[in-house]
């Protein structure tokens, strides 16, 4: 590759375009190239064709020779193009491809790819996140400008051009209302008390009262140094080609209850006014802010009409909206209504004069995006969605918060299978379990500062954002970047490990469905012990539960009972499950192996192997358990001694491989409190995994009931 190269970026690109040459410039320094004037040297020009027809966020790469000299011309269909285009020379660069680019032309699959953030603003404007420790540490954090230039860059690098920011009531740490002037709160506060797993999972006791008595500052700003805040934070994505979006549950009101007369009773007049006069100053404050997500659901009661709900929304969020844009008429401003606790004709008909683009939002694959990769739940809400209306898709990711992982093919196959354009506006992904913050799990962090979670999982951020770009990137594109990343050791191994361990987490889950994040995290094999489960899921609970809904995978009870009556298998069986899930691990163990010998050197990459190895322990351990729930449920419809002690072996082995799976992850990551399933000490629950054996060991014969009821999904959309 050469060692020197000129570089020259048209003033029509604007910000986007600075911040890709920016990059390749960063590139250049890092592979030992410099730019410079040099009429040999290789060219690269980036500009905007304003005549382009091509659609937003397009781009071409034309590659000539011109006096014997390389030309590689970057041209967008518009600044976020350019950009795009520039981020792939950068790429090449770092990847050591820049002398084999030729031409092509990449524009968008889907257009809008977000992030979904839970964001912990304040002690007294908290968002659902924010009693769980990950959260607690992040206060601070969203308050740095360094946390959000490295937030956003790595957003633009992957190609996401959405970020949602989500806070049960984020208003009095944003806006000053003239109506109501003692709402808006200066300074940042945090609790100083230990936090603990009682919290409501509707959300009305996020801010309790020994809470606000015991509370640190972690930052001196005035609201008026706040506004300043996020307009930056709001300009600086725009500058990288990013909208953003602020999202509520209601009816809240954190940090501004008792101030005025305000309280969350739906029917107090001074608290309608109050939303809507927040919403108005919201709009006005932030011309950069592209819209508002808003639910009918949490924080109203749940028995009540939803065309009353809807009525309040309209006469808060709607009215303030208009109020705002009465002044600038011309301004877009968009709507998102979450399809949650209300009905598709009550929201369009109290939504029918919203003055520009509504949308809806839907729970793609409820909580777990890690299950299959075309999740049925949708169908009803695209074959009954109002003509001319489209849907965001929420994409829940609650199965992996601890491990890098990343498998390109599972990913490519979950993006092809979105709902076509015209009925899907985008997506945004992320947890309501975890904090996408800065990372707080791991032990020793590799660098002083904590990387945040989208640098430390870089690659699985990369993969949905790229293949959401343009799914075509093969697999081999993705082995050069970890190539890049890692160059002492092989890439194909590397790649090899990362798609086998993460390939445990959907298997487990298509098996074993607990829609929502609270009745399943399959780190640990839990829920919230207040949630049906109560806590760790036993092998009994193995042997009750139901297959994820369009898995077309059988459940324990329904294997049994078509082995028993010697009928077909016609969808996938537990114990077949139980084989790809030791498969995978083994795929793990054989490509990590050819890793140890040459990563001394690399924490990160050490790191990675950690993790890669604890996720196959935790394949085995669920190969292992569902074998053992298989035999038992045999025994217990035989009372075959045979099927007895298999179940016990095979439990005594699931022991041993938690064992191994425990001492991995929990040499790297520490115990912590998670908001939706409380805490979570993984060698603490060794104990758990034990009883196993116990259950086994004194289970009676017919003392499995089978009343024919599979649990369900959310419903999450209805007429």
């Amino acid at each position: 590759m050469a060692s020197r190269i000129q570089l020259t970026n048209a003033e029509s690109t604007g910000a986007p375009g600075k911040f890709a040459s920016a990059e390749i410039r960063r590139e250049a320094a890092a592979s030992g190239m410099t730019i410079g004037e040099d009429a040999e040297a290789p060219s690269i020009t980036l500009s905007v064709d304003k005549d382009a027809k091509a659609a937003p966020q397009s781009y071409q790469i034309r590659v000539r020779n011109s006096g014997g000299r390389r030309v590689i011309e970057v041209t967008g269909a518009d600044t976020v193009g350019v950009m795009y285009g520039g981020l792939d020379v950068a790429e090449a660069i770092r990847t050591g491809t820049l002398d084999s680019l030729k031409d092509y032309e990449k524009s968008p699959h889907i257009a809008k790819r977000g992030i979904k953030f839970n964001i912990p603003l304040d002690l007294r404007t908290p968002s659902y996140t924010d009693c769980s420790d990950a959260a607690q540490a992040n206060i601070p954090e969203v308050w740095e400008r360094e946390f959000w230039i490295d937030y956003l860059d790595a957003m633009a690098r992957h190609r996401y051009n959405v970020l949602s920011l989500w806070s049960l009531h984020p208003f009095p740490s944003m806006v000053k209302v003239p109506e109501f002037p003692e709402v808006a709160l200066d300074d940042v506060w945090r609790t100083r008390i230990k936090l603990d797993d009682q919290f409501s999972f509707a959300g009305n006791d996020m801010v309790r009262p020994e809470m606000l008595a015991d509370y640190e500052v972690v930052k001196r700003m005035t609201i008026d140094e706040k506004i300043e805040f996020w307009r930056w934070v709001m300009q600086q994505a725009a500058d990288r080609g990013i909208t953003i979006y602020v999202f509520t549950w209601n009816v809240f009101t954190f940090g501004a209850e008792g101030k005025h007369g305000i309280t969350n009773d739906m029917g107090n007049e001074i608290t309608k006014k109050y939303f809507r006069a927040t919403i108005r100053e919201m709009v006005k404050t932030y011309p950069l802010l592209g819209g508002m997500g808003i639910t009918a659901g949490e924080g109203m009661p749940h028995d009540m009409d939803s065309k009353v709900k809807e009525a309040w929304l309209w006469d808060t969020y709607g009215e303030g909206v208009r109020d705002a844009l009465k002044s600038e008429p011309q301004r877009e401003f968009n709507m998102i209504h979450r399809f949650h606790w209300t009905a598709q004709s009550d929201i369009l008909d109290a939504f029918k004069d919203y003055p520009g683009t509504f949308d809806f939002s839907f729970k793609y694959s409820v909580a777990h995006m890690y299950s299959i990769t075309k999740p049925p739940f949708i169908q009803p809400l695209l074959e009954n969605i109002a003509p001319g209306r489209r849907t965001w898709l929420t994409v829940r990711n609650d199965d992996i918060y601890s491990f890098r992982f990343g498998d390109p093919a599972y990913i490519r196959e979950y993006v092809l299978n979105m709902p076509p354009q015209d009925k899907m506006a985008g997506f945004y992904m992320g947890p309501d379990g975890y904090c996408w913050g800065r990372d707080f799990l791991e032990r020793n962090p590799t660098t002083g500062k904590r990387p945040l979670v989208m640098e430390k999982q870089w690659y699985s951020f990369m993969l949905v954002g790229r293949l959401a770009y343009d799914p075509s990137l093969p697999d081999s594109h993705f082995e050069r970047a970890l190539a890049s990343r890692h160059p002492d050791v092989s890439s194909e191994q590397l790649f090899r490990a990362l798609q086998g361990a993460s390939q445990v987490m959907p298997l487990t889950t298509r098996f074993f469905w607990g829609d929502i994040d609270l009745k399943w995290y399959p780190e640990a094999c839990l829920c919230h012990r207040l949630s049906k489960g109560q806590g760790f899921y036993t092998v009994k609970h193995f042997m009750e539960g139901s297959a994820m809904p369009g898995a077309s995978v059988l459940c324990i009870r329904d294997w049994r009972a078509r082995l028993n009556a010697r009928q077909p298998m016609t969808e996938t069986t537990p114990l077949e499950i139980a084989t790809a899930l030791d498969g995978a691990a083994a795929e793990t163990f054989a490509a990590i192996a050819e890793l140890r010998n040459t990563a001394r050197d690399d924490r990160e990459l050490q790191k990675t192997i950690h993790d890669c190895e604890a996720l196959g322990w935790l394949g085995n351990y669920y190969a292992a358990k569902i074998r053992g729930a298989c035999a038992l449920a045999l025994f217990d419809s035989t009372g075959d001694s045979f099927e007895h002690d298999s179940a016990i072996r095979h439990l005594n082995d699931a022991l041993s491989h938690w064992k191994a799976y425990a001492a991995i992850r929990d040499a790297q990551y520490v115990p912590a409190l998670y908001n939706r399933v409380g805490y979570v000490d993984v060698t603490a629950l060794t104990e758990k995994v034990a009883t196993d054996i116990d259950i086994a060991r004194n289970w009676k014969p017919y003392s499995l009931k089978d009343d024919g009821k599979r649990s369900g999904s959310e419903k999450g959309f209805r007429q």
